[in-house]
């Protein structure tokens, strides 16, 4: 059996068109930002599907079991000097024909494969009880069952340090490998935590906070089968994918998922009969929009009101009848409270609508 990591089906709207394979190399990839600046690594029209690598940024947590030729260029040829502001590998950017600033970029995410059968979680200097924990720093490394479609801890290791530099490399097996986390599994979820568009700014923008533009939002929905709308800010939109993770639970609390490389397999869409201000994700059974902010209540409000946007402007409900919807059917949820702009997701079922699908203008 393979993993369940793939879409059950292409919507119905879906007119293919070509397929391109784009490799992560140290010639294909930027990390720890996005940047406007950065020259195209592929060129594609809307419509077209694009099968790419996404790269984990901590495969050097055992390098034996998450590296290959590859992902080892990677790390021994970008300096280490050009890993900022931010941590994550990210494969891009591409550049979408006829995309221009006010657009929206569809990405239909079709499957996410993950590239070895192991993964990584590091309770991390960054993590939610980081000085609870005595301010001690743990890996745990899970190996990945394609026939249940989980994952379950092999080791675990005590990092040695503070591990502050993106891409380190920790030879696991000279390490003191500790047993963990015996008898439990753990479903098996394969996404992106980190994808977007390049930001309307000069110079690099960090891959660690989540934004407008998408970054690292860290919501495990955002996997085979959502489609996600991203609000496209220069020509050419410059979309990138990075920080693929197999499982993580909504906060992320340690800091980490479980980080893995995937294979992944999308179609992307300009989109000019609709607007949105945020990253808004539709699932097959949801529409998803999202809130950032360093102050939770903030991106509570900022979740509440995209929720509101999205109702009475794409559903035609009056302003009183959406927030009564949204007080009686939508979930809110912490994404993520580890990345410094901290999130909070609102879910709305889509069926409670009847037979509609995609976003209205």
């Amino acid at each position: 059996m393979a993993f369940i990591c793939e879409a059950e089906g292409v919507r119905p709207d879906t007119v293919p068109g070509a397929l391109h394979h784009l490799s992560a190399v140290p010639e294909t990839v930027h990390w720890g930002y996005f940047d406007p600046s950065v020259a195209p690594v592929l060129k594609v029209k809307s419509g077209d599907l694009i099968r790419a690598e996404a790269v984990t940024h901590h495969a050097g947590d055992d390098p034996e079991l998450m590296f290959d030729e590859k992902i080892a260029r990677i790390f021994n040829e970008v300096p280490a000097t050009d890993r900022y502001p931010g941590v994550h590998i990210m494969t891009g950017p591409i550049f979408i024909e006829d995309a221009q600033p006010g657009d929206i970029l569809e990405v239909r995410y079709l499957s996410m494969v993950p590239r070895f059968r192991y993964g990584s979680n590091l309770a991390a200097n960054w993590g939610y009880l980081y000085k609870e924990f005595g301010e001690k720093e743990r890996v745990t490394i899970y190996e990945l069952d394609p026939n249940t479609n989980t994952a379950s801890a092999l080791y675990a290791y005590d990092f040695p340090g503070k591990y502050l530099t993106p891409g380190t490399v920790t030879r696991c097996p000279e390490c003191d490998r500790q047993p963990a986390l015996a008898g439990v599994r753990v479903p098996v979820r394969p996404h992106l935590g980190t994808a977007g568009v390049a930001p309307d700014v000069t110079g690099r923008v960090s891959t660690i906070p989540p934004g407008l533009h998408g970054g690292n939002i860290d919501n495990w929905r955002i996997g085979a089968g959502a489609v996600m709308y991203y609000p496209v800010q220069v020509e050419g939109a410059l979309f990138s994918i990075g920080d693929p993770h197999v499982s993580q639970g909504d906060g992320e609390l340690s800091g980490t998922a479980i980080e893995a490389s995937l294979n992944v397999l999308f179609q992307v869409i300009v989109r000019k009969d609709f607007s949105f201000r945020s990253p808004l994700l539709e699932t097959p059974k949801n529409w998803i929009v999202h809130g950032f902010d360093e102050d939770l209540d903030v991106a509570m409000r900022q979740a509440s009101m995209d929720m509101l946007s999205l109702l009475t402007e794409h559903r035609g409900l009056s302003a009183n009848d959406a927030y009564s919807l949204m007080s009686v059917a939508a979930d809110f949820g912490v994404t993520q409270v580890v990345d410094g702009r901290q999130g909070i997701h609102v879910r709305m079922p889509r069926d409670i609508f009847g037979p509609q699908t995609g976003v209205k203008k």
